[in-house]
């Protein structure tokens, strides 16, 4: 699966980390629901880090379309909470 991280590039990160990833987004979410400032930060920074640790960057002479596109790190919760679907930022 290719993830774009918005404003870094794309990762080509296993299926496996699909369900990590969902669990991520749900705190996330949580976070907005709550106006929680802190637990989002952590919760993104989290999410981020998971796709750049378990993904492989695609070279950036690669045109490859994106399944999933996440937020850039220093997103705020008024941006995130725009970009969210009913699914979250992860559909699944």
């Amino acid at each position: 699966m290719i993830v774009r991280i918005s404003g870094e590039g794309q990762y080509e990160v296993p299926d496996d980390i699909v369900d990590t990833l969902n669990e991520l987004d749900t705190v996330v979410e949580k976070a907005l629901a709550d106006a929680d400032e802190a637990t989002f930060r952590t919760a993104l920074a989290a999410l981020l880090n998971r796709v750049r640790d378990s993904g492989v960057p695609v070279p950036s002479d690669l045109l490859e379309p994106s399944q999933l596109v996440l937020p850039h790190a220093d997103a705020t919760m008024d941006e995130v909470q725009a970009a969210l679907g009913e699914e979250g930022l992860i559909p699944g």
